[in-house]
């Protein structure tokens, strides 16, 4: 009994939550990986089995395969397909056949079927022994014509329609639990970058410092050598040229913006996988930038862990529609 009823609680909210994205109510993260099925009986006349499954793609790319007969039914999944998946490349197998098949109608090809018997007969004249037999013939395949009957498309299509949208119902809910790991994941890399770049901004200043003393040090002990004395306002414009050139706080600010779109947009009501993916292209700029202006070794190795931060969200955005 309390195994049923969790079946069924959790059968009504897929179900609502199929509604609720088909009718644009709100839109959330999903990824590009999925997989639905449903196997249902249509008026205890047709038996359907209908699977889907999906991975990642740059665009929409549906396949639709089923029995020849029934092709007249693809352009309808084709479209109940785009009116939920904007982006992956998604595989429909659908199986139908009749409960009682009377379907298809067996005709035997009788002209066929006399020329085999009379060249089996001419094999008899040569001392074959002469045996020929209903068994004989029936391994003839080809004597026999499979004739299909008029499919009822109306009646079909209600069947189809109804064990798509149990298989939509599955295949999209997986898409959107995927999706919301997929989330949780990126959001604490974003977290780790972030603490990355305060690290870097911290210690920027720092490498200034740094160098303006060993300037001073390295100048005193030259000096020192033929009795002069080290000009200061020489040694402030050198280190001021030099803070010029390592600053980064342009480009952690413009990073720190990055990340906040890019948070924003994981909340977005709209398909945002391509935004992300660009987002992340301009992340990788300025971290770039970053570590061509570096000039300390703490500062390298920053910059080469949020390269490796960046390259892990970037791999996980790839499988988000």
């Amino acid at each position: 009994m309390a195994l049923g009823f969790i079946i069924y609680l959790r059968q009504a909210i897929i179900s609502d939550l199929h509604i609720k994205i088909n009718r644009g109510v709100f839109y959330m993260i999903k990824s590009m990986t999925g997989f639905g099925r449903a196997e249902t009986v249509f008026n205890e006349i047709y038996e359907i089995n209908i699977q889907i499954k999906s991975v990642n793609h740059r665009y929409a790319d549906y396949s639709v395969k089923m029995p020849r007969i029934y092709n007249f039914l693809e352009e309808y999944i084709r479209t109940q397909l785009a009116g939920c998946i904007s982006r992956g490349k998604v595989e429909v197998y659908v199986s139908i056949s009749k409960v009682e098949d009377d379907s298809k109608v067996v005709k035997l090809n009788k002209p066929l079927a006399e020329s085999y018997i009379s060249s089996l007969k001419e094999l008899s004249e040569l001392g074959v022994k002469d045996d020929i037999s209903m068994t004989t013939l029936s391994a003839f395949d080809d004597i026999f014509d499979v004739e299909y009957k008029d499919v009822d498309e109306e009646a079909i299509t209600d069947a189809i329609n109804e064990a798509l949208k149990i298989a939509l119902d599955g295949f999209i809910a997986m898409r959107i639990s995927e999706g919301e790991r997929l989330k949780a994941s990126i959001l604490e890399h974003l977290k780790v970058l972030e603490d990355h770049i305060s690290a870097v901004e911290e210690r920027s200043p720092q490498t200034v410092a740094d160098y303006r003393d060993r300037l001073y040090k390295r100048l005193c002990d030259t000096l020192s050598e033929i009795g002069a004395t080290a000009d200061d306002s020489r040694i402030l414009t050198e280190v001021a040229i030099f803070a010029d050139k390592v600053a980064v706080d342009e480009e952690t600010v413009r990073l720190r913006s990055h990340i906040n779109e890019f948070k924003t947009t994981l909340d977005a009501d709209i398909p945002i996988g391509k935004k992300l993916d660009f987002i992340v292209q301009e992340m990788n700029r300025e971290t770039n930038t970053i570590g061509s202006k570096c000039n300390d070794i703490e500062l390298s190795k920053r910059v080469v862990d949020m390269k490796s931060v960046i390259e892990k969200i970037r791999e996980q955005i790839q499988n988000i529609e």
